[in-house]
């Protein structure tokens, strides 16, 4: 029988205060109590729309029904079958606008915590500390690249391996997991989680070459030449964008993805590591989505002053996770709305002391139906900082673009791309942020699916 709570059990936390002041994770994970209490306000309804609004259609009501009887080994064979990073999703994916927000549970109070239950299958899976087991094809004889070790690159390559296909990863940092390594926060997804995540692949015999740059190491073309008979381009994006405003080129003006990459990948945030980072006082992060707010919550833990977020528009249009802005208020950090950014402020030595901001009013929604912001006349003032942070999203490196002849380009720089993840040039696939521009990582999870069974077909046909 279901039970009939409107509200989601609560997910226990670490003390702000604490947090603060470190980088383990803020969120704690349900017990199996409350995993399996939360599972009984499932409705198990005839038609599940939940599976709907996940891009990788995890078999959402089978592995809850599972959590609810407490087998908790049934719920996780029933969440790998479909999904191959469960544990990182549960953390990361933006639920309550995808699988949540088609919840019936959601139509009075809240809807079933599926994110929090995904999370706590995948941790109860990783706690037993046994090696996942795979009913696996016997290897096909075909051989597949895959280019990047992110969201898209993994999915895709454990997908074509549940095939048959012999898969090789190539990626270019000399850590694997992309963007899950270097662009998200400890805090929010601890890099041990990644890392056993990228060991169940592993141990399904998906290899992985480290510190190789496609591109320039070994170009895409080549890679046809020994012997890969597909490649799916998943490099992700990871150009920072830039204002394009006066004292951007200041000292003490960076990039959102240099800040974390160096925290993340880097561990600048730990002693025993030598990275460099320099103390930040008062800092300014431009930007509303998830990556600003990471970037502010780890200025906020690595400095000693306050923490603003400056954004054009209002709460209502803000990009971010609402669990990720909560985090970031009750941290401390303060926001600065209806606030654009239209020059960096320095001293006669080339340091920033201040960022000048222009009132916004929202005026007419524009053609994705958001307000438009228009700036408010004579209404300029400066808000002192010794640091700003560029969080306004990313594009696509050029490097593989470049390099691979044949391949279309969308005016914004991304590699074009069918829906079936085809490009332009014959057994070259394309998907995730590489395909988008920035974007999240479960969809970029679903982009890898789809090359995954577009690659199958491709070389069946063959």
């Amino acid at each position: 029988m279901a039970d009939m709570s409107l509200s989601k059990h609560p997910m226990p936390e670490q003390d702000v205060e604490k947090r603060i002041h470190n980088f383990d994770e803020v969120a704690l994970g349900y017990d199996a109590e409350t995993a399996m209490a939360e599972a009984k306000r499932c409705l198990n309804c005839a038609n599940p729309l939940c599976r709907t609004g996940c891009p990788v259609s995890v078999r959402i009501p089978e592995f809850i029904a599972k959590v609810a009887e407490g087998d908790f080994d049934a719920a996780y064979e029933i969440l790998t079958s479909t999904n191959t990073l469960p544990a990182v999703c549960g953390r990361v994916c933006p639920q309550e606008k995808q699988c949540e927000s088609k919840c019936i549970r959601g139509k009075k109070g809240e809807s079933v915590g599926i994110g929090r239950l995904e999370r706590f299958v995948a941790d109860y899976h990783i706690a037993k500390n046994e090696a996942s087991s795979y009913d696996l094809p016997a290897l096909n004889g075909h051989k597949v690249a895959v280019v990047g070790s992110g969201p898209s690159g993994l999915t895709c390559a454990g997908d074509l391996r549940k095939m048959g296909y012999d898969v090789t990863i190539f990626e270019a940092f000399h850590k694997s997991g992309g963007v899950l390594v270097y662009g998200i926060p400890q805090f929010r997804l601890p890099k041990e989680i990644v890392q056993i995540e990228i060991n169940n692949l592993v141990s399904m015999g998906v290899k992985i070459v480290n510190n190789a740059i496609i591109g320039k190491s070994e170009s895409v073309d080549e890679l046809f030449e020994d012997g890969f008979e597909a490649v799916y381009i998943a490099s992700g994006a990871g150009l920072p964008q830039f204002l394009h405003i006066p004292g951007e080129n200041l000292m003490g003006v960076y990039s959102a993805n240099e800040i974390l990459t160096r925290t993340n990948l880097m561990k600048a945030y730990r002693d025993d590591y030598d990275t460099p980072l320099k103390k930040f006082h008062n800092v300014a992060v431009v930007g509303a989505g998830n990556v600003a707010m990471d970037a502010a919550r780890v200025a906020k833990r690595l400095g000693d002053g306050d923490v603003y977020i400056c954004y054009r528009r209002g709460r209502d249009e803000l990009p971010a996770r609402k669990e990720e802005v909560e985090h970031a208020e009750e941290e401390g950090i303060e926001f600065r709305l209806l606030n654009n950014p239209v020059a960096v402020v320095g001293d006669e030595t080339g340091k920033v002391i201040g960022i000048e901001l222009q009132k916004m009013e929202l005026g007419e929604p524009d053609e994705r139906g958001r307000r438009k912001p228009v700036p408010v006349p004579d209404s300029n003032w400066v808000l002192p900082c010794d640091a700003v942070i560029i969080a306004i999203g990313t594009s696509p490196n050029p490097l593989i673009r470049s390099t691979t002849p044949g391949l279309n380009i969308t005016p914004k720089g991304a590699i074009e791309t069918s829906e079936e993840g085809k490009t332009s040039r014959e057994g070259v696939f394309c998907g995730g942020d590489a395909a988008t521009g920035s974007a999240t990582v479960i969809l970029a999870m679903g982009a890898g699916k789809t090359a995954a069974k577009s690659i199958d077909e491709y070389i069946r046909s063959k």
